[in-house]
């Protein structure tokens, strides 16, 4: 029961890392585009179209890392005022429905990395296939559904794993 603790936390700490790794690459890149821009008056072939590309494999990857540790923003009326067993209730619940939608969401992604394979599409100035960037960010929408199931999983089965340090501590 520990080994498989431990590679699923091993697991949930490359996701995010990775998650990171993707946060430097645009800041790099947008950081890059800038100075070449304004100090040297040229920019990078394709630079947009690399920025709201990378941007979308970002957006992917970062739900992928807020999925399993609740950090993202949540509105949680009725579930401060309920007990602590209701409260797993609601979390459970509300983490199956995100398992569901993000499923569904992972789905429809993998259809868009199919089309935009089949349809060749390609950047602007140096004609590159889109879809390896559309194929990464499916990965993170892959990675965000691994890390939910996990969630679901621990919270169900594994509370107290769920339920460290920084769980469900307020924002204040």
């Amino acid at each position: 029961m520990k080994s498989s603790s431990h590679y699923m936390d091993r697991m949930i700490d490359s996701i995010e890392m990775v998650a990171a790794v993707f946060v430097g690459i645009v800041a790099a890149d947008i950081f890059f585009s800038v100075l070449l821009r304004y100090f040297f008056h040229f920019s990078i072939p394709d630079g947009y179209d690399f920025g709201r590309l990378l941007l979308g494999i970002l957006i992917f990857w970062g739900i992928a890392a807020t999925s399993y540790r609740g950090t993202h923003i949540t509105v949680d009326l009725v579930w401060g005022v309920v007990s602590p067993r209701r409260k797993r209730l609601i979390d459970i619940f509300a983490t199956l429905v995100l398992l569901f939608v993000v499923t569904v969401q992972t789905w429809t992604l993998f259809d868009k990395v199919r089309s935009t394979y089949a349809d060749n599409v390609q950047t602007f100035d140096l004609n590159l296939p889109t879809w390896p960037f559309f194929a990464v960010a499916w990965a993170g929408d892959v990675s965000a559904v691994l890390l939910i199931a996990i969630r679901t999983y621990r919270l169900i089965f594994q509370p107290e794993l769920i339920e460290g340090k920084d769980y469900l501590k307020p924002v204040e």
